[in-house]
């Protein structure tokens, strides 16, 4: 909020039209709960907004992401160190794993979220048969590459905000997959 109130200090034409939109769904993973922040300063495009939002049927707030923000945000400090510190854990296991034991698979190091990217050119596969080979052979469902654009069609995308446990099941399952496939 200080930013806006900077931004807008500074260059007040701007804020009839300036809309600021920022939610703690990433940061407090509270993404099911389904809530976010927009601060609309123009009186007039705040209206048209909540008109728009009216017609749309979302004019129902969630209570308990209400609540869970209030609490994120107000108290939720030491949890996020405690997360920041898991994900690097499970970030440094992906990595060790890899370079150990799927070095044809390079990690592409995260720059400020908990999603990484795996760059599976090495196995030489199109994407089609590399989404057959984590889909069907390996058992899980990752984010393809091919679906964020063609120049990502040899990467998948994994999720490391999750227990260590589902990390290391699931690289272990990636790894039986992979090493199945290059014995054929």
């Amino acid at each position: 909020m200080e930013v806006l109130l900077i931004f807008l200090e500074a260059v007040p034409e701007c804020s009839e039209w300036t809309i600021v939109c920022t939610a703690p769904s990433k940061t407090f993973n509270l993404a099911g709960l389904q809530i976010s922040n927009i601060w609309i300063p123009g009186e007039e495009t705040r209206k048209r907004f909540v008109k728009e939002i009216d017609r749309c049927g979302y004019s129902q707030l969630n209570t308990l992401g209400l609540t869970a923000s209030q609490a994120a945000y107000e108290s939720g400090g030491e949890w996020l160190d405690q997360c920041r510190e898991y994900l690097r854990g499970n970030l440094d296991f992906l990595r060790s794993f890899l370079e150990e034991r799927l070095p044809q698979i390079k990690l592409v190091e995260p720059e400020g979220t908990y999603f990484a990217w795996l760059d599976c050119s090495g196995l030489g596969l199109c994407y089609r048969d590399l989404e057959v080979l984590v889909t069907r052979r390996a058992k899980l469902w990752l984010d393809a590459g091919h679906i964020f654009g063609h120049d990502s069609d040899q990467f998948q995308r994994v999720v490391l905000a999750c227990p260590r446990a589902t990390l290391q099941k699931a690289l272990g399952q990636l790894e039986t997959a992979v090493t199945e496939f290059e014995s054929i």
